[in-house]
């Protein structure tokens, strides 16, 4: 090898194109959907996180706080992930971040301030579409076979701790809610809007 060839695979560029090589997920054998899934996931653990926020800056100090700090805990180690997920896959984060981070907070504290019960029927309403939108995902990405399984084993994991936020919500009372069915509904309406709106912007 001459001095110029010698050179020529120090440059950045040639180290970058390397490193992309032979790391184990290189960029152009993504799943096509991987991108689009780790954004709208980053978004929607992002909102979840601040819905609890939401509902803890109002009833952080009644009985239902240690059960909504549980949930919290867990959506903060959801959230944490997906970020993580975001810079190791090179994603794009939706521009709709900001809204999100708000309207999260928002929902959560509005919901909380009608009472215990519909705080309770929020989140019911939340991981229904969340639970079902972890499952879409799933069968999508168990048709690659040549899936990230850590990808696929963190999803289901989620989508397990989701559920169990879902159950937990009806257990305390969710259905008690005044005018429950419309108020999950309309919040369910919301999230689904949201994560097609994630996907895409």
């Amino acid at each position: 090898m001459n001095l110029i060839q010698k050179i020529n695979m120090r440059s950045p560029l040639i180290q970058h194109i390397r490193l992309a090589h032979s790391s184990s997920r290189p960029y152009w054998k993504k799943n096509p959907h991987l991108d689009q899934i780790i954004r709208v996931d980053h978004a929607g653990e992002l909102g979840a996180d601040r819905i609890y926020a939401g509902q803890m800056a109002v009833l952080g100090r009644t009985a239902e706080g240690p059960l909504i700090q549980h949930m919290w805990d867990q959506e903060k180690k959801h959230r944490e992930k997906f970020e993580q997920l975001i810079n190791e896959y090179r994603v794009r984060p939706t521009v709709l971040t900001p809204i999100w981070n708000v309207a999260g907070f928002v929902l959560g504290a509005g919901t909380a301030l009608l009472g215990k019960e519909a705080a309770m029927a929020c989140t019911v309403a939340v991981e229904t579409v969340i639970v079902d939108h972890y499952n879409d995902q799933l069968r999508t990405l168990m048709q690659d076979p040549n899936v990230d399984k850590e990808i696929l084993e963190t999803i289901t994991r989620f989508r397990d701790e989701e559920q169990e936020h879902h159950d937990a919500g009806l257990q305390h009372g969710a259905e008690q809610a005044p005018g429950y069915r419309a108020l999950t509904e309309l919040i369910k309406a919301g999230c689904r809007a949201a994560i097609q709106l994630s996907k895409k912007i």
